[in-house]
Order: structure tokens, then sequence, then C-alpha cells
């Protein structure tokens, strides 16, 4: 059984991996609608992920007797200066989401909360990788510069990177 505090605070979990859902989804959407058609793979499938991951905290709660709520989504921003740009915000917003999941760990050390303790291990590692990945788009974009040849060349870079994670039991493809 969860504790009302440690259930809270899954739910505002939910919440943030909801809103990554669409912050995903409309960068996507918008490096579709600038011709980056690898990033907006890789985007979208990045809003898969964490759709996922909402999933994932939804059940957990509802399996351990708690009540998973389903999220407001709120002021989805829908355009972007560029590439670049998009990559910081979503290094921003993961190095939050880490922050998030770190809280609640050690939320389940104070509550001796040892199942969800244990569960939320998987997003400490997923959350290692994506910090990782992040950074290391945004090292390439530094490295191959944002002029016309060098956009092209970090949309085929990307377009082929994997999403997948610590989910799927491997990297993502680097």
């Amino acid at each position: 059984m969860l504790s009302k505090k440690i259930e809270d605070a899954l739910n505002a979990q939910i919440t943030k991996e909801a809103n990554a859902t669409f912050y995903y989804l409309a960068m996507a959407s918008w490096a579709q609608s600038q011709a980056l058609d690898g990033t907006a793979s890789f985007l979208y499938g990045h809003s898969n992920e964490e759709n996922m991951h909402m999933h994932k905290i939804f059940n957990y709660i509802n399996e351990t007797g708690g009540h998973a709520l389903v999220p407001e989504i709120k002021n989805v921003r829908n355009d972007y200066k560029s590439i670049e740009e998009v990559f910081n915000l979503i290094l921003e917003s993961e190095l939050a989401v880490t922050q998030s999941v770190n809280n609640i760990v050690s939320m389940c050390y104070e509550e001796k909360d040892y199942a969800t303790l244990n569960f939320m291990q998987w997003f400490v590692a997923e959350q290692h990788e994506e910090e990782v990945l992040f950074r290391r788009i945004l090292d390439k974009i530094k490295l191959i510069g944002t002029d016309f040849k060098g956009i092209y060349t970090l949309d085929k870079e990307i377009g082929m990177i994997q999403v997948g994670g610590a989910s799927q039991g491997g990297g993502h493809g680097r």
C-alpha cells in the first residue's frame, strides 16, 4: 500500500511524464514542418517513450492500492527558433525530471517503501541515459555547427539514434 505522500508524488510524476509526451510531440511537429525528418522521427519516438513512462507509473500506482490521476496538460509550446534551442530545452526538461525522480527515491527511503524504491530504480537509470543522450546531441550540434550543411548532417545523425533506452535493455544507439 502506498502512503498518501508517495502516491501524490507519483501522480505529480505522471503529470511530468505526460507533459514530456506532448512537449516532444510539439517539437517533433515543429521539426517535421522544418523538413528535419530525422529529428522529427527521433522526437516522435521520444514522445512515445515518455507516454510509456507515464503508463508505467499509472499502472504501478493502481496496482499498489493507490489511485492514478489523469493529468491536465497546460501550455505546450509549438514554435522553436532552432534545432539547438529544441535540444537545450529538452536537456533542461530532462534535468528537472531527474530531480523529481530523485525526490521520489528520497521519499521512498524516508517512508521505508522499498517496493516503490525498487520500482523507481528503473527511472533512475533511464534518466541517466536521457541526460547522457541529450548532452551528446548538444555536443554534436556544437561540433558540426548549424549552417545549412551542419543542420542537414545533424538531422541525419539524430534520425539514426534509436529510441528505447533502459526500457529495451540497451542504450540509445550511441
